[in-house]
């Protein structure tokens, strides 16, 4: 089994502040704190004991994932972090607000580089104080051998980036566990739940734009093995709390739709 998740709300994704944030490493607000807590809480409800956990290395995600492990008395099992979960690198996006990154590149540049598959945004300047190139979190000491991308020179991603990225994690790293039974927990971001849903659920290039992730909302995919060994995934996944994901869905729809 598999079970899913986007962090808790951080200070980013709070109305009030609504910047891009990527691979900035910005903390949980009291809100996600609370949202990571009703998740452990779902979890529990449902007795569902993950048996592993992946996180990325942004705290947002690995804070959310330290309260649900807490709330289920499960903070004793294994943990593993990697830069390929982390959130879709937003490039020159990364630090500014939504209403100023709409009301430079208008209606229609701004919803392609946001939600569009294959379409990157404008790269980072190597001297922002939010490119990650000097951060040792990406430095050669971590890199993974999955192949030879190196995180500490990525300035911009689309998420079809992400998902090429990603998908070699998933066939060597997350895929033998769920072939195993065991039950999975990601911790992880919005784009990279979109991407695995889009993987699961077989979506287009073209829907994969309209699909929002609610913060803090586990959700859950069950799977079967063929007799060749290979997953094969039970209908779509189905959020623990589904009112709680729809009003989730909402107010990440209207963050992005936001002018001011």
């Amino acid at each position: 089994m598999l079970i899913i998740m986007r962090h808790g709300q951080s200070t980013w994704t709070d109305k009030s502040v609504n910047r891009f944030a990527g691979w900035v490493d910005i903390p949980l607000t009291h809100i996600g704190t609370e949202q990571a807590e009703h998740a452990g809480e779902l979890l529990q409800k449902s007795d569902l004991k993950p048996d592993f956990v992946f996180t990325s290395l942004l705290r947002r995600s690995i804070v959310t994932a330290d309260i649900v492990l807490d709330a289920i008395d499960r903070s004793w099992i294994p943990v593993q972090r990697s830069w390929r979960l982390n959130e879709r690198h937003y490039g020159a996006f990364q630090g500014e607000t939504r209403p100023a990154m709409h009301d430079r590149y208008g209606d229609k540049l701004f919803a392609t580089y946001r939600r569009s598959y294959d379409v990157r945004p404008p790269v980072i300047d190597v001297d922002s104080p939010f490119f990650q190139g000097n951060d040792p979190r990406y430095g050669s000491a971590i890199r993974d051998g999955l192949d030879d991308r190196d995180p500490s020179t990525i300035r911009t991603e689309c998420l079809k980036d992400l998902a090429e990225r990603l998908q070699p994690y998933w066939d060597r790293r997350v895929a033998p566990m769920l072939v195993e039974g065991k039950t999975v927990l990601i911790v992880t971001h919005g784009s990279v739940v979109r991407a695995i849903v889009k993987m699961l659920e077989h979506i287009s290039d073209a829907d994969i734009r309209s699909i929002n992730v609610p913060t803090g909302v586990p959700m859950i995919y069950d799977f079967m093995v063929s007799s060749a060994g290979k997953l094969r995934v039970q209908g779509p996944g189905q959020y623990l709390d589904p009112k709680a994901a729809e009003q989730g869905i909402a107010e990440v729809s209207a963050l992005g739709q936001s002018k001011q």
